[in-house]
């Protein structure tokens, strides 16, 4: 697993609230197999902290970037310098 590339990880972030399979393909380089299992980790998360599935094959992204060390605040910041020095990913 690879780590995220910035700006999709921030794109993703704030355009889908819930994110499936693809998303987390995606994000890390993972096969499907590798995925669900992600997903399946952060849906027990989620039933800890008692927050709702509203997609069926899906999970609430905010709990999913935490679980997975995610700071979407870090990530802004360096996508907004990258962006300041002209060397956008």
């Amino acid at each position: 697993m690879k780590n995220p590339d910035i700006k999709t990880a921030v794109q993703i972030y704030y355009t889908k609230p819930e994110i499936g399979t693809n998303e987390i393909k995606e994000l890390f380089s993972v096969k499907g197999t590798k995925a669900l299992q992600m997903k399946n980790e952060v849906r027990k998360v989620m039933a800890e902290k008692g927050v709702k599935v509203w997609l069926p094959h899906s999970v609430n992204t905010k709990v999913a970037y935490e679980m997975w060390g995610l700071n979407i605040t870090d990530l802004e910041a360096r996508l907004e310098k990258l962006q300041s020095l002209g060397m956008e990913t």
